[in-house]
């Protein structure tokens, strides 16, 4: 019954076990041996298997969205679909009922007119290149409980104190997409999370990526909630605004295409830029985009580093994909791009921006190409640490 186990079964499928020393943590028994994996190892296969279950779920998924179409409408297929609304549904309450008690804390807390919530939103299908950004909200959270360093902003801020940080967990992306959802619903998910999010105030939505597709829900969820466009400032190598990469309206190289057409946003401004073709500039050109880049930013610095954003309208959303950053600085990305921003010239921008940040999100980190002691995952756990310390008051 041991080794019946999916997870066991893959682990004793490893080609690498037979090179495993003894470092470690878990004792495998297979033909009459003994084997030691190490943390490390460990953390590795279980990616590998998650992996698999995420490609299991897509083949389902994809199982499902072929073979209903085909049918004719029948009990079955309407069961089909009721069956999904129900699987929805039920994500969105466990949302709507931690929103709730986590806003209840906040507010008998008191004194708090903004505070901090995270939520999760593993999303990794959309990317064109690597999907592990799926992996990434678990690894950020851990990173920033993890003890190598204490709970208090630069700023001062205390993210204990549940005033200033909260958490409502996961959107569940892939137990949905094994249920055959598509990615319109998936979308409307996501939306409709941040909105409950933000039906408990104080709580403000701060989202963990995921591949930055996510981003074009989370904005239309928070303009329509807020009853009219933001100004974005987003911090990226890529400008992520062709009309539908590879055919995909939504792929993580398209989700400010999606909101500007939408009207969600009336400035966009794009800083670390350093990976744009003619497209990016055109679309930048058709829908108004402030595009900074790399190559001009010694002389952008002290505009960048005193930006005042968000008047005229319901206020700022930060987007920050963590490879707008110098892989010297955060190499776990799935598109590694030379020449980016310091740690320090992004808090620079973060912590010196006037103006009212109602929401946010960190996307595009890659636990699979992190290093072995999780460099970049302390470098996103930071990004978020700071960038709540903007958002709560």
């Amino acid at each position: 019954p041991l080794l019946s186990s999916p997870f066991l079964s893959a682990l004793l499928r490893a080609p690498s076990l037979p090179f495993i020393t003894q470092l470690g943590d878990l004792e495998i028994f297979r033909r009459g041996y003994v084997c030691i994996l190490d943390s490390a190892f460990f953390q590795y296969l279980h990616d590998r298997t998650v992996m698999r279950m995420a490609a299991q779920c897509s083949r389902l998924g994809e199982f499902w969205r072929k073979l209903l179409p085909a049918r004719s409408l029948s009990n079955s297929s309407l069961s089909f679909q009721e069956g999904q609304d129900r699987v929805v549904a039920a994500s969105l309450t466990l949302i709507r009922e931690r929103a709730r008690l986590k806003a209840e804390l906040v507010r008998g807390a008191g004194g708090a007119k903004a505070s901090s919530c995270l939520l999760g939103v593993p999303l990794g299908h959309n990317s064109s290149f690597l999907q592990g950004p799926a992996f990434a909200p678990p690894r950020i959270r851990e990173a920033i409980w993890c003890g190598s360093t204490n709970s208090t902003t630069e700023a001062g801020k205390e993210i204990a104190d549940p005033r200033v940080l909260t958490d409502v967990g996961d959107v569940p992306i892939q137990e949905m997409r094994d249920c055959g959802i598509d990615d319109g619903s998936l979308m409307k998910t996501i939306s409709d999370s941040v909105k409950l999010v933000m039906d408990e105030p104080p709580l403000c939505p701060l989202v963990l990526g995921g591949d930055h597709s996510i981003s074009y829900p989370v904005v239309r969820a928070v303009s329509e909630h807020l009853g009219g466009p933001v100004d974005i400032l987003h911090l990226d190598a890529h400008p992520d605004i062709y009309h539908a990469f590879e055919g995909n309206p939504f792929s993580h190289a398209s989700p400010f295409a999606r909101i500007m057409e939408g009207g969600h946003a009336r400035r966009l401004l794009q800083v670390g830029i350093r990976s744009i073709n003619k497209e990016g500039r055109e679309q930048g050109t058709k829908f108004g985009v402030e595009q900074y880049e790399m190559r001009n930013f010694s002389k952008d610095r002290e505009f960048l580093e005193n930006l005042e954003l968000g008047k005229g309208v319901k206020g700022i959303y930060v987007s920050i994909d963590v490879d707008c950053l110098d892989p010297a600085f955060a190499p776990g990305v799935s598109h590694i791009e030379p020449g980016g921003l310091s740690f320090r010239d992004v808090m620079n921008i973060i912590q010196n921006l006037k103006g009212d940040i109602v929401a946010g999100d960190v996307v595009e980190f890659n636990p699979q190409r992190d290093t072995v002691d999780g460099m970049t995952a302390m470098v996103a756990a930071k990004l978020v640490r700071e960038l709540t310390a903007k958002i709560s008051k």
